[in-house]
């Protein structure tokens, strides 16, 4: 038996994935979700193996979720993006249900994730550590129980810290395990720069750039952090800001 979440905002569009399950009864429906922090809880506690999860939605979107996520199950995305937004994951060989979307095709979806579940597993933690998932203006953290959302203005540095980050905003510092690389995919440039191997910042929040050493540079934020820059980093810089 498989058990199932349903995560849409849209309660006719998940009655209609329930009712498309009835033809399978090797699928239970565990429960139905109207928001992405709902269905982090739900996951959570109860390990669902397939959820069918809906991309935009209130509160927090399908791929937030996704990102706070340590160990997905196995994911349906069911979707009113257009074709040529799916194509940019289809490499993932996670299915994706254009809504509206035909019994024909649900049970194609079903059929994929019975002939290979393990697989769109390893699909699912593909798609976290590699993906771009078009504009966005905030990144989603976990704080114990909570669930913080960070605006990119609020956010003023990244730093590495052995296999996690340090995310540093306006209202806290967040522990994630992700790399720099990581973010350096995700976040807009040039507002957001690597500086050095183990840093990147928020440019705006750059009060000044003082030499330290024969040949190394700090940034000073506006916080008052002394942030080392690299040869590259200081070239790079010297170049966005203007500087001679």
């Amino acid at each position: 038996m498989y058990k199932v979440l349903i995560v849409d905002d849209e309660p006719l569009a998940a009655d209609l994935v329930q009712e498309y399950l009835e033809a399978f009864p090797d699928f239970v429906v565990q429960e139905r979700c109207l928001d992405g922090f709902a269905a982090m809880k739900h996951i959570q506690q109860e390990k669902p193996d397939l959820v069918f999860l809906d991309i935009q939605m209130p509160k927090l979107t399908g791929f937030e979720l996704l990102e706070l996520l340590e160990d997905p199950p196995a994911i349906i995305f069911t979707t009113a993006f257009d074709q040529y937004a799916i194509k940019a994951f289809e490499a993932n060989a996670v299915d994706y249900l254009l809504k509206p979307f035909s019994e024909e095709r649900f049970a194609q979806a079903i059929a994929k994730f019975q002939a290979q579940p393990k697989h769109m597993q390893e699909a699912i933690a593909a798609l976290q550590k590699d993906r771009d998932h078009g504009p966005r203006d905030r990144l989603v953290v976990k704080d114990g129980a909570r669930i913080r959302i960070i605006p990119y203005p609020d956010l003023i540095r990244i730093e590495a810290d052995g296999d996690y980050v340090q995310i540093v905003s306006e209202k806290g510092t967040y522990a994630k395990k992700k790399t720099l690389s990581h973010y350096e995919k995700l976040l807009p440039q040039p507002l957001f720069m690597r500086v050095h191997r183990s840093h990147m910042v928020n440019v705006e929040k750059i009060d000044r750039l003082d030499p330290y050493g024969k040949n190394d540079h700090l940034a000073l934020l506006k916080d008052g952090a002394r942030i080392p820059v690299s040869r590259n980093g200081f070239s790079e810089l010297k170049e966005l800001l203007g500087l001679s």
